[in-house]
């Protein structure tokens, strides 16, 4: 699907599939940047979430057994809207082929290709959404920075003023 676009229904928080799943949803659906104490709250979150090495809520939503709102998608990445948003504009964008990237400091030369797809799919996304003047891009990485999906993401925000850093 070359650069398509779908509006898919909200997603409904995560089910019992596990308890890393329902650590991810509460994290999801509780966590506000800016604030010192949900950034607390969010750490905890991202400790819990450690990588397990079975599939990842991202795995599932690629593959369609976790409902997203899709807002681009082409052979590489696959765009969706936060089920949890951060902002007015909160959108994930994630490789389709984790190749190992189960976060940043995992890359190596032979993943420059799909990070520049990552970075660019954001530049597609941002114009789509009408954001030629401005948005914040971010990546979590490891459970210091407060990463709570192992499986390399970027966020594409825009909307609010966010306190960065935090106190």
């Amino acid at each position: 699907m070359s650069g398509s676009r779908s509006s898919g229904a909200q997603v409904p928080p995560a089910t019992a599939s596990g308890d890393r799943l329902a650590v991810i949803a509460s994290h999801l659906s509780s966590y506000g940047l800016g604030s010192p104490a949900n950034m607390a709250g969010e750490k905890d979150a991202a400790l819990a979430a450690e990588p397990v090495g079975g599939p990842t809520i991202f795995d599932k939503i690629i593959r369609k057994e976790i409902p997203s709102q899709v807002v681009y998608e082409d052979q590489k990445i696959l765009a969706f809207r936060d089920i949890s948003p951060q902002a007015p504009i909160h959108i994930i964008i994630i490789p389709k082929v984790k190749d190992g990237l189960s976060r940043l400091l995992k890359a190596e030369e032979r993943h420059i290709e799909v990070l520049g797809s990552l970075l660019y799919g954001a530049n597609i996304v941002a114009k789509q959404e009408g954001l030629e003047d401005g948005f914040r891009i971010v990546i979590n990485d490891g459970p210091n920075g407060c990463q709570s999906v192992y499986h390399l993401h970027v966020h594409l925000l825009r909307g609010r003023q966010m306190n960065w850093p935090p106190g």
